[in-house]
């Protein structure tokens, strides 16, 4: 009795005995008591995230990246980065005897011998313009739904910083080839350095191991392609996702949706079942791409030579802009003191960054003019801020014009235009375009929000025509289901920032700065009475919709 007693005690009779655990199990339990995943796991495997085409957007980023992970370490194996000039005998028999380098030749072996090669290179040539393209329009949609601002102001500086090492890194990844496009490119890059004051020179020498083109260049490019740039990337994208999950995701108004609740559905196992499925429709769309889109023959260049430009030799279209700038900026030179400074060279080479830099400090020139201080997870609608929508487009209307100013003699040529006028199109058009593309942006938000104040009040026309006792025509209108009427009238519309009064009640007149005036304009500007229109009130409301003036 007492020896049963003690097993029932101790847990030792084998009718109570738990089963031994599986060593997935006890794997599972080391890790978590050395790492507290359980915990971890527990608080964000069940976060909830919205649900909006837009938010796709940034997967497809996401997505595009990994896909040029994986191409780009299958090229690494067969691409050899040397300058060393060989006589090419391989597949490709229109280029046999041809003087070329090796990157060029083992280009050429990767596109005709390797099992797949072209297909691979093509993958990774169209994933790098998907790439961009989803940084470029997914920062567009945080730009136009305000979600940069606060606490998202780091997050936002990533992905700008993630979208300039992105151009930089399919400069560096377009050159390593050396066919006669890309040299035509390398050429036109150091053209820009020379073109600095003072230490270009220097700049081109140090780059290229001497005179262009030197015999170093694509050595040296290489491992800033696939090692520095895409691990600084790769370490970006982690920190940025890190913050979506630290943050939330921000989500579109609608009822239910707070500042601090979020409506969707959770990371596991919905959004992780959606995600596996998006992230193999990116690829096998990328796939088709790159099977059936041919890009960057490079055979139909040949190898580069400093003697030789291509026809129509154009840059990706995200480095497009750049080109732009310069061809259409007049040659103008300055001589001092024995030196040429190429000032129709050097000053488009500096706008360059600098456009791009306005799009990257924007949140903090908003942040600075409103002073608002708090937290903001509800996105706004675009109409609802015509002054930074208005913005937007605007930036996106020059980087269009210098587009086209970037492909000036493929434009000539395929719409039978002169060159010349294109050119001074493009000179007037940097200046008036943008300022007209934000004028009329503006009317538009605000002609939006005009027709969002009518349908509160009024509800929505139902295309009933009736007629009154007193003769007079008027039109149904269906009234909004509540839900609607919260999500067109949900925004806020604080007074912009004001100086206050210069007087005190003491007639003693305070000082006051130059930056405190500035940013009261602006504030007035951006978001002042001239640029929003007044939410209907909730008299408004109950005296157009009771009596006799509901229709």
């Amino acid at each position: 009795m007492g020896d049963d007693g003690a097993r029932r005690v101790y847990g030792t009779d084998s009718a109570h005995r738990r089963p031994p655990a599986g060593k997935g199990e006890q794997l599972a339990d080391w890790a978590d008591g050395r790492l507290g995943l359980y915990a971890l796991a527990k608080a964000n495997m069940r976060k909830v995230f919205p649900d909006h085409w837009s938010f796709m957007l940034g997967e497809v980023t996401l997505y595009s990246f990994v896909v040029l992970i994986l191409t780009g370490v299958y090229l690494t194996l067969f691409f050899e980065p040397s300058m060393q000039e060989v006589v090419y005998n391989g597949s490709y028999t229109e280029l046999n005897g041809v003087l070329m380098s090796r990157a060029f030749e083992s280009t050429l072996d990767i596109s005709f011998d390797v099992r797949g090669g072209l297909l691979i290179r093509q993958i990774h040539h169209w994933a790098a313009l998907v790439f961009i393209t989803g940084m470029l329009v997914h920062m567009m949609r945080v730009f136009f739904t305000g979600a940069f601002r606060k606490p998202r102001e780091l997050n936002w500086v990533f992905g700008w910083t993630l979208l300039m090492l992105g151009i930089i890194t399919g400069l560096t990844g377009y050159s390593l080839p050396d066919d006669l496009l890309s040299g035509t490119g390398i050429r036109f890059a150091q053209g820009a350095i020379l073109s600095i004051p003072i230490v270009g020179t220097y700049l081109s020498f140090f780059l290229f191991g001497g005179e262009f083109p030197g015999e170093d260049i694509i050595s040296r490019l290489y491992p800033v392609h696939i090692l520095l740039l895409p691990g600084i990337m790769l370490g970006l994208v982690t920190a940025h996702l890190i913050l979506v999950f630290y943050h939330k995701h921000t989500q579109f108004p609608g009822p239910g949706r707070k500042e601090r609740s979020v409506v969707g559905m959770p990371f596991l196992p919905v959004y992780m079942a959606k995600a596996g499925g998006f992230f193999f429709l990116v690829f096998g769309v990328l796939t088709v791409m790159g099977a059936i889109a041919q890009i960057n023959p490079v055979w139909a260049f040949g190898p580069y030579r400093p003697d030789l430009v291509t026809t129509g030799a154009q840059p990706d279209w995200y480095l497009g802009f750049s080109e732009g700038l310069i061809r259409v900026m007049p040659g103008w030179e300055i001589n001092l003191w024995g030196h040429t400074l190429v000032l129709g060279v050097f000053i488009p080479f500096a706008l360059f960054p600098l456009i791009l830099l306005a799009l990257g400090l924007y949140p903090f020139i908003e942040a600075w003019i409103t002073g608002d201080k708090r937290e903001h997870h509800i996105l706004d609608r675009p109409r609802n801020a015509p002054v930074r929508t208005g913005l937007g487009v605007a930036w996106l209307t020059l980087y269009a014009v210098l587009l086209i100013g970037g492909g000036n003699d493929i434009v000539a040529t395929h719409l039978h235009l002169s060159i010349n006028v294109i050119t001074w199109f493009v000179r007037i058009g940097v200046f008036v375009l943008p300022v007209v593309a934000f004028v009329v942006t503006k009317k538009i938000c605000m002609g939006l929000q005009r027709r969002d104040r009518a349908k509160v009040l009024h509800g929505r026309e139902t295309g009933t025509i009736k007629r009154l006792p007193t003769g007079e025509y008027i039109e149904v209108h269906e009234p909004l289901a509540q839900a609607e009427r919260f999500t067109l009238t949900q925004h806020e519309q604080n007074p912009p920032y004001e100086v206050g009064r210069e007087v005190d009640a003491g007639g003693v007149r305070r000082k006051v700065k130059r930056s405190e005036r500035l940013r009261a304009r602006l504030a007035k500007a951006m978001f002042g009475p001239d640029a929003r229109i007044e939410k209907p009130t909730v008299e408004e409301y109950r005296e157009i919709t009771s009596g006799d003036h509901q229709h």
